[in-house]
Parts: structure tokens; C-alpha cells; sequence
């Protein structure tokens, strides 16, 4: 169903905005974008009409971390595998998502740029690319997880600035700040009005806020790959955990798939942070929506294989998760049903929060007048029926969209 550039009228369900519900409304779209959210059911001359049947009617979500699914990771660096990654997880509610890279030489993260600029061009029937995120590799080995350890490395000025040159695209970087010049990295790439973010580090709270002070706002996959309460000498420090609690205004990301944290841990990051500093990622491989078994984090020829159980991507020897297979409408679930959390705010979490973190929330994340017409109907058991990016419907249930 091709209903781009028309207008649509969406109706007969249950709005969620960031303000309130809305029992029985309606969405009136034009050439792709919001143009009305009504309480009643309004006459549309010659609009194209969904109709909800009662279900929820939300904004897209947005997936700001995200390697891969389908069979595929963005590190194989073709347009195929991007291609079909938006695909896979338009599938489960995302309309907006940022391609994420794992550790890996220069050369293969220039590739992965240039095959994102391709790709940009042509994702016509996927969730819609919204700028690359470069995860590593300056890294803390020590929590380095399923990164591979070939590729780690402290921050070169002559790298760095040479990567950022080859592409307008990075719009976020996610690295351990108490790395052997991680301070003036973080600066450099914030100049460039890039986010960035501590990730796979070992620091304490001292030098947690020298680099929030220096850039790093957001706190990747908060838990994992990152230390809590440390000894050192006999005396107890805070950690990368404890300081991102303390820190009120720095933003924090979790992979709420129901297994890499617990329901406590899910609570407390809540109570702590509060639904505006958090975004619901998937972190997701290329073994999301596939089935289990083995599988291969990063580039399909050299990355690390895995295997997936119990519904999670774990190292061979199983030390250690490694990535995630979730969809984002698992993550929804897992926040409703495990963490307790209202619909609202789980959506909130993957929608407006997400949006406002990466500085796009003037476009995406909300049902408001004026924004893009991303839309996600879905029923009691966030079971996504359609999907809508920019007033196309891209994704229907029992459809084959």
C-alpha cells in the first residue's frame, strides 16, 4: 500500500502522545506528515483510511543502537545487508534507526560509511537510516564483551579526524573516556556536534565527570560492559553505574530484552533516571528475528561467531553475552510486562526519549502536528500489525509488506 503523498486518515484507535491518551482518535496525515491528532473521527474527503480496530496507535520507535538482523549486520558493508536490516525491523515497530559499528580496522569503518551513504539513498520499504553510530574501537579491553580484541585501540588524533572527514553521517561515537586521550577526543567530535558517549570502559567517577564535562552525555547500554562499585587499594570508588545515577543530566540507553538485566535493575534505572533520560535499544545482531543457533557478530567473513540461546547472543564459551537478538517491540513487552512499567512510558522510552536524546525530536518521536508520520499500530501484546515511516505504510501484518 503506496499512501505516500495523499492524505490518510488513521482511525478507530488509541493514540498515544507524549501528554495523554486519546480512547477513540484519529491521525490525519498529508504528504507524510502529521497534520492533524483529533479525538473524533473527522471527514476527509479522498483520504486514503486505516482503520485501527481499536489497537494502539503510537509513534514509530526509534532504535538508537542497533548492529544488525536478519542474517545480516551492517559490517558486511553492503547495501543488501543495510537494506534488509531496516527491512527486518520495520517488521517490529522501528521507523527510525541508527546503523551501529563494532570495533574493527579504519578501513572497515570507512567502508561502512560509504556503504551508509549508498544505502541512505535507496532504503525505500525499511525503517529509515538516521545517521551511523561508530561504537570503538577505543575501547577499555578489560570490557571489551564480544568487541573484537584485534581492533582495540586508544584514540588517535590522525584516525579519528581522518574517519570524521570521510563523512557527514556520524552522528554519534560511543568510546571508554579514561582512555590515554579520550578527553581530547571527546571535545574534537563534540565540536563536530557529534554525541558522544561512554561505552566498554573501566572508569571511575572522577573521570566519569572530567568526560561528561568533555562531551560524553550518554551512558551506552548502562550495566553492561561497563564497571560499578571498584576497589583500588583497599578503598571503594564508583563506577561508570554509580556515576551515571549520580550525574542527573547525563542520558542513559539500556537493552531492555528481559535477560541482560534483571526486573529489579530494570526498576532502578527507572526510579533513578526517570522516563526522559532513558532510551529502550535493541543492540541487536544479525541474529535478531532469526532463528537460534550459531551466528557472527560483525562482518559475516571476519567477525566473532556466537551462539544464541535462551533468547540472548552469547560468547562460544558463554563468559559472556554478546549483543542481543531483540526486536523493539520486545522491548516494549519486556518494560510492560517484567519492569511493570505503563505503556506510556515504555513507549516513551523508545520513542520521544530516544528522539530527544539524538537531537531529532523537532521531526520524530511524537504524534504532534508538524512531525514525520511515523506510526506503529500495535495490539494488548505489542504485536505490531503496521508500520509507517513518513505516511508510506512499509510494514502489514499478514500482508507480506
Amino acid at each position: 500500500m503506496d499512501t505516500k503523498n495523499s492524505f490518510i486518515k488513521i482511525h478507530n484507535g488509541r493514540i498515544i502522545t507524549p501528554f495523554r491518551g486519546i480512547s477513540n482518535g484519529s491521525v490525519i496525515i498529508k504528504d507524510g506528515i502529521i497534520a492533524e491528532v483529533s479525538e473524533h473521527d473527522p471527514d476527509v474527503p479522498g483520504a486514503v483510511t486505516i482503520d485501527a480496530g481499536g489497537r494502539f496507535i503510537s509513534p514509530g520507535f526509534i532504535d538508537i543502537h542497533v548492529h544488525g538482523g536478519g542474517g545480516h549486520d551492517f559490517m558486511d558493508n553492503t547495501v543488501e545487508a543495510f537494506l534488509a536490516i531496516a527491512q527486518t525491523h520495520a517488521r517490529f515497530g522501528t521507523t527510525a534507526l541508527f546503523p551501529t559499528t563494532l570495533t574493527g580496522s579504519t578501513e572497515d569503518i570507512v567502508k561502512t560509511l560509504e556503504t551508509y551513504d549508498e544505502a541512505y539513498l535507496k532504503n525505500k520499504s525499511g525503517a529509515q537510516f538516521m545517521g551511523v553510530h561508530l561504537e570503538g574501537p577505543y575501547l577499555a579491553m578489560s570490557q571489551r564483551g564480544a568487541q573484537d580484541p584485534r581492533y582495540i585501540r586508544d584514540p588517535d588524533p590522525e584516525e579519528y579526524e581522518y574517519i570524521l572527514s570521510k563523512s557527514d553521517a556520524i552522528k554519534r561515537w560511543s568510546a571508554a573516556p579514561e582512555l590515554k586521550g579520550a578527553i581530547p577526543f571527546g571535545r574534537y567530535v563534540k565540536s563536530k556536534g557529534i554525541l558522544v558517549a561512554l561505552a566498554h570502559t573501566d572508569a571511575i567517577y572522577e573521570e566519569v565527570m572530567e568526560a561528561y564535562e568533555n562531551g560524553y552525555t550518554l551512558a551506552t547500554h548502562l550495566y553492561s560492559a561497563m564497571s560499578g562499585v571498584t576497589r583500588r587499594n583497599a578503598r571503594r570508588y564508583a563506577g561508570v553505574v554509580e556515576s551515571a545515577f549520580l550525574i542527573d543530566e547525563m542520558d542513559v540507553e539500556v537493552i531492555a530484552d528481559g535477560v541482560h538485566l534483571s526486573a529489579p535493575l530494570l526498576q532502578l534505572v527507572c526510579k533513578i533516571k526517570g522516563f526522559d533520560k532513558i532510551a529502550l535499544i535493541t543492540d541487536a545482531i544479525r541474529a535478531a528475528a532469526m532463528p537460534s543457533g550459531k551466528s557472527v557478530i560483525g562482518n559475516i567473513h571476519t567477525g566473532l561467531k556466537v551462539i544464541v540461546e535462551d533468547g540472548v547472543s552469547k560468547l562460544p564459551d558463554r563468559s559472556s553475552f554478546a549483543g542481543s537478538v531483540a526486536t523493539a517491540d520486545r522491548l516494549v513487552r519486556t518494560m510492560i510486562q517484567m519492569a511493570g512499567i505503563s505503556l506510556p512510558d515504555a513507549v516513551r522510552m523508545i520513542t520521544h526519549t530516544p528522539a530527544s536524546i539524538m537531537n531529532i525530536a523537532d521531526r520524530k518521536g511524537s504524534l504532534t502536528l508538524g512531525k514525520d508520520a511515523d506510526i506503529v499500530i500495535f495490539d494488548e501484546d505489542i504485536t505490531v500489525h503496521t508500520t509507517m515511516v513518513k505516511g508510506k505504510v512499509i510494514y502489514q501484518k499478514d500482508v507480506g509488506l
